[in-house]
């Protein structure tokens, strides 16, 4: 038996051991964990420097046709290294292919363009809605066997557009907007994997990104490995995400750590009408072994949850300072089942709340309402998407069956802000080994079916529980 083979064999005896009677879980639910990740890697030898191509290393020239030469002639010719001499290098976006290993080495750092015309705009999903958009600094699409590493740096050079965002949302607050102003105002993300499969991302330090920092989009098999995103350089930008893996499939990340703005490692799975028609889940997930500082979410599930998202391993996650341990959050418009959540061996120290699960997350952006003084005016297409209504039916989302275990947790506010409703209850729900030290316990509402084993929450505030329209959990042990 592998190291890896044994690790997970004890894993799923420790969680036999605590899952409550009459929830779903047999053996079969974790035997894709092997499977996850990248299966291959570009082994092509031939190195292409960017700057044979006409690449300058001053921080100042564009070097968007240089490095893209580099890598098509790369990939024409059956695949090797494209890399870079020491220096700053300025660029666009920039479109990695086949058999590419583009390795940003030690000394090396890509600076983003700070002119959105440097971003062509394509037609991908962002935060859930499919519509056109910048694409990002570096691009996979629609490709296989990718490899992007290397000690160097890529600094989105964000600032300019965090900027501009914040300007645009003062005014469209100001119109009831602000549930489209994220839409409206466009900004390069750093990294897109999409409609891909075999991508490895390993060792590169990313900084202050636009927006979302790698999004790995309907792709399958990828590996993000040892990575570091520091967003917070400089300011403290709007949507810097770390890791978004959405609508897809076998992915493994490990050794990354990240500071931002937002959600730290987010699963996704599209929003609204939109995600609903394209029903793609996000499946398959390991997480381990990674750390996250500043930001909103150490895991996040959702918002976007329409397609599902089921079948995720988290392990050896550590939390410093960050605003949310444990995440999950839809809407009553959005739709989709988050289900058979593993979060196992999580050290958490200063964070606000340690778990958060409501279906009515930030009411303001999740909700569409046109103003009346729009009405009958011609509106951009993802304003029409964004407004398609959602039936109590469809956009009903659902979570079950979470399981939380061997939790170290110190110097932090809150253990739990949970909120179902009365149409769909948070069900079957664990934990197991936990070690808290809070400054109140928090507040479950509409949640059954909930067990608690081996759990001791150490709370400043006495009787800091409030619950209300719970069956079948015995909450006295938390007391």
């Amino acid at each position: 038996m592998t190291k890896l083979n044994l690790r997970y064999a004890v894993l799923l005896a420790m969680l036999f051991g605590y899952v409550l009677t009459g929830a779903s879980f047999n053996a079969a639910d974790l035997h894709w964990v092997e499977k996850v990740g990248a299966r291959k890697s570009p082994m092509g030898a031939k190195v292409y420097s960017v700057n044979n191509y006409g690449a300058i290393a001053d921080g100042k020239s564009m070097n968007t046709d240089a490095i893209q030469k580099a890598i098509d002639e790369c990939s024409l010719n059956g695949g090797g290294i494209v890399t870079f001499s020491p220096g700053r290098y300025l660029t666009g976006a920039i479109f990695v292919k086949t058999g590419v290993h583009l390795n940003i080495p030690k000394g090396v750092m890509i600076l983003g363009s700070e002119d959105i015309n440097d971003y062509p705009e394509t037609y991908t999903r962002v935060a859930g809605i499919e519509m056109y958009w910048p694409t990002a600094l570096i691009n996979v699409l629609q490709e296989s066997n990718v490899k992007i590493s290397g000690e160097g740096t890529v600094h989105g050079q964000g600032k300019v557009y965090w900027d501009a965002y914040w300007n645009l949302r003062k005014q469209y607050e100001a119109k009831g907007l602000r549930w489209i102003v994220d839409y409206d105002s466009k900004r390069p993300r750093t990294l897109l994997v999409s409609d891909s499969k075999d991508v490895t991302i390993e060792g590169i330090t990313f900084q202050q990104a636009g927006f979302w920092t790698i999004q790995l989009l309907y792709s399958s098999y990828c590996s993000v490995n040892s990575v570091t995103i520091q967003n917070n350089i400089d300011g403290h930008g709007p949507s810097t995400d770390g890791i978004d893996i959405d609508s897809s499939s076998y992915i493994l990340v490990e050794n990354c750590d990240i500071d931002c703005n937002d959600d730290n490692f987010c699963l996704k799975s599209g929003r609204d009408a939109d995600g609903l028609r394209v029903n793609r889940p996000t499946e398959y997930i390991v997480i381990r072994n990674c750390v996250s500082r500043a930001g909103s979410g150490l895991l996040t599930c959702g918002s976007e949850t329409s397609g599902g998202i089921r079948y995720v391993l988290a392990d050896g996650l550590k939390a410093k300072g960050t605003t949310v341990g444990i995440r999950l959050k839809s809407a009553m418009n959005r739709g989709g089942t988050t289900e058979h959540i593993y979060i196992n061996n999580i050290e958490m120290e200063e964070v606000k709340t340690v778990f958060e699960a409501t279906m009515n997350w930030n009411p303001n952006y999740s909700y569409s309402k046109l103003p009346i003084e729009f009405e009958g005016q011609k509106l951009p297409d993802h304003w029409y998407k964004m407004l398609e209504k959602v039936s109590p039916e469809d956009g009903t989302p659902y979570f079950s069956n979470v399981f939380l275990s061997n939790f170290k947790i110190c110097n932090s506010s809150i253990f739990m802000q949970v909120a179902g409703s009365d149409i769909s209850m948070m069900r079957n729900f664990s934990f197991h080994n936990i070690d808290a030290e809070v400054s109140k316990i928090g507040s479950v509402k509409y949640a059954e079916n909930w067990k608690f084993t081996d759990v001791q929450i150490k709370a400043i505030s006495e009787n800091s529980l409030k619950y209300s329209n719970c069956n079948r959990i015995d909450f006295s042990i938390l007391d």
